[in-house]
């Protein structure tokens, strides 16, 4: 190529831009004509023109056209010591969470891609699934002390925050629905470092972080995100939380879920019907006072808890909860549970749904006078052989619907049955084809109500069983280390009280409604973000991530609210654009 043509056309966009603007203000070419010569619209040459005036302004203008520009994000101040800083602590075989953890508490503020990436490009490869012992010797050999817990002050500042962003997105139900004010009037102690409302919202934010068992002791508190979900700057460390629970009594969590009743019964969240269920809870402490209990989820007696749960059908909502329940008493809780909602001044309750193991023939006698009740006759070899000797043309065909919007056909015989020990007449209905080999007996003293729809409130039961001790498995904080032990009906009632919120919420998610709290958690509560602190607002930016836009439309309504327990600023919720 000769010089005149490398002039009359040039071969990068560097160097059109220079001779086209060259052109314009040189050559006195129109701006219509520049562009057509050098390929440009007439619009982007105008703005090209406009961006070249701009830098002439500049104290080099010439770095427009004659200095290099490299591609890509500006790299970030600080970046060689905190690479440096990554690569040491995978050299002392920490994963890139564990790195994240500790560069948080050291105040820098990258991503886990971030790391990854830095981990990546200095040939180091994935770390294989590492033991139990190999995990805690990876953490011991960073020795890093996390802060200590104080109520924030909220001074402006910005912070990265990892595994559980997403759970501040239900503090504006938690001031909606006055839990708050609840939770300050309650009798719950309080320290002179933390107050009552940011103790038991300590105990929500670990229970929502979805800490699991033998993760090294204290890890949540290099978590910044979880620290401001209860107004602190970290969550405190585990022998507090053992420390805590220590003082509480079962009358105060009796209090405290009788007037979460009332809260959950003033927005019109539960229906006339409560299923009970018992649930069995292993202890990790010293069980050598606990009774040997069934469960269903090891598959095995073990030395546990025997706890009873009361749950509306409709809401999901848990009212009552307790784990006081011995071997001796256990056929008296339905009556127990009746007390305990009759003493609210509340008179809704109209059902009470619950397995043959509740109670007796005479305890159903006693409720029988103040409500209708459901339950499961026990299935004698008597019982099952008449059914047996029944002719086919004694069941009838029912269509119950579900749940999810289909029906089930099943054979029913609807009855009346004398019992001795009840004293009087019930409603039998027998029902196959439900999945068990043997037919189910349900008994109720309720004679009016359709066939189909008795036999539908007791099927919802069967629907939320299994689901109460999934339940009660994700949120039950013995499991997180052998150092903490927390009182296992204090346990049970901050369980009680975290899964009602993320009830709350998943109303308001479209399609999300019937989600599990796990599936909740996975798909909304695990977010990865950046919070930033201003003096009427606190920005949650969060990572792109799948069900982001529905989480964000699920926030919009509160977009005004102040939250009192938060510096009385707003909560503003935004999707993080950068990495």
């Amino acid at each position: 190529m000769n010089p005149e043509n490398f002039f009359a056309t040039p071969q990068n966009n560097v160097h059109r831009q220079y001779e086209a603007l060259r052109a314009y203000f040189i050559d006195n070419d129109s701006a219509k004509k520049a562009a057509e010569r050098f390929g440009y619209t007439i619009n982007s040459f105008y703005s090209l023109v406009r961006d070249f005036k701009k830098t002439l302004s500049a104290d080099n203008p010439a770095q427009f056209f004659f200095t290099s520009r490299k591609v890509g994000r500006k790299p970030f101040k600080r970046a060689g010591k905190i690479n440096q800083l990554i690569v040491d602590l995978r050299k002392k075989y920490l994963s890139v969470p564990d790195i994240k953890a500790v560069l948080d508490v050291q105040g820098y503020c990258v991503s886990q891609r971030y790391v990854y990436n830095v981990i990546q490009k200095d040939g180091f490869d994935r770390l294989p699934r590492r033991s139990l012992s190999i995990r805690k010797r990876a953490g011991s050999a960073i020795k890093l002390e996390a802060p200590k817990s104080f109520m924030l002050d909220f001074d402006s500042e910005t912070f990265s925050a990892q595994n559980a962003l997403g759970l501040l997105c239900l503090l504006p139900y938690i001031q909606l629905y006055g839990i708050d004010v609840l939770i300050e009037k309650s009798g719950y102690p309080k320290t002179e470092s933390i107050s009552r409302l940011s103790s038991i919202l300590s105990f929500v934010a670990l229970k929502l972080s979805n800490v699991k068992r033998y993760t090294a002791d204290d890890a949540w508190c290099m978590d910044r995100g979880l620290g401001l979900f209860a107004g602190l700057n970290v969550l405190p460390k585990a022998a507090w939380y053992t420390s805590y629970s220590s003082r509480i009594t079962r009358k105060l969590n009796r209090a405290f879920l009788k007037n979460l009743q009332r809260i959950w019964t003033q927005h019109g969240l539960l229906s006339d019907t409560a299923n009970l269920d018992f649930t069995t809870i292993p202890y990790w402490g010293d069980a050598s006072h606990l009774q040997n209990n069934w469960s269903g989820t090891r598959n095995k007696g073990l030395a546990s808890m025997l706890a009873v749960l009361a749950q509306d059908p409709e809401s999901g909502i848990i009212t009552y909860g307790d784990t006081t329940i011995r071997h001796d008493n256990k056929a008296a809780v339905a009556v127990e549970f009746l007390d305990f909602y009759k003493s609210n001044g509340n008179n809704d309750l109209k059902y009470l749904v619950f397995d043959s193991k509740f109670t007796t023939y005479e305890n159903l006698s006693k409720l029988s006078k103040d409500i209708k009740f459901l339950t499961i006759r026990r299935r004698g070899p008597k019982i099952v052989k008449e059914l047996d000797s029944k002719p086919a043309s004694a069941w009838k065909r029912v269509r119950v619907p579900m749940l999810d919007g289909k029906g089930r056909w099943l054979k029913v015989i609807d009855e009346k049955t004398f019992l001795k020990d009840y004293g009087d007449e019930l409603r039998q209905i027998a029902i196959t084809g439900h999945g068990k080999i043997k037919p189910a007996l349900i008994i109720t003293n309720d004679f009016d109500k359709p066939c189909t729809e008795i036999v539908q409130k007791y099927t919802r039961r069967w629907l939320v069983e299994k689901g109460i001790s999934e339940q009660i498995e994700f949120f039950h904080l013995n499991r997180l280390s052998s150092s903490m032990v927390i009182k296992v009906d204090f346990d049970l009632t901050m369980s009680i009280l975290t899964h009602n919120l993320l009830r709350i919420f998943a109303m308001e998610l479209t399609g999300f409604s019937h989600s599990t709290d796990l599936s909740l958690f996975n798909k909304f509560l695990s977010m990865n973000g950046s919070v930033e602190i201003k003096p009427d607002r606190i920005v949650i930016k969060m990572k792109k991530k799948r069900n982001l836009p529905a989480l964000l439309t699920a926030m919009e309504p509160f977009e005004k609210m102040r939250i009192a327990f938060l510096g009385n600023r707003y909560l503003v919720f935004t999707g993080d654009t950068t990495s």
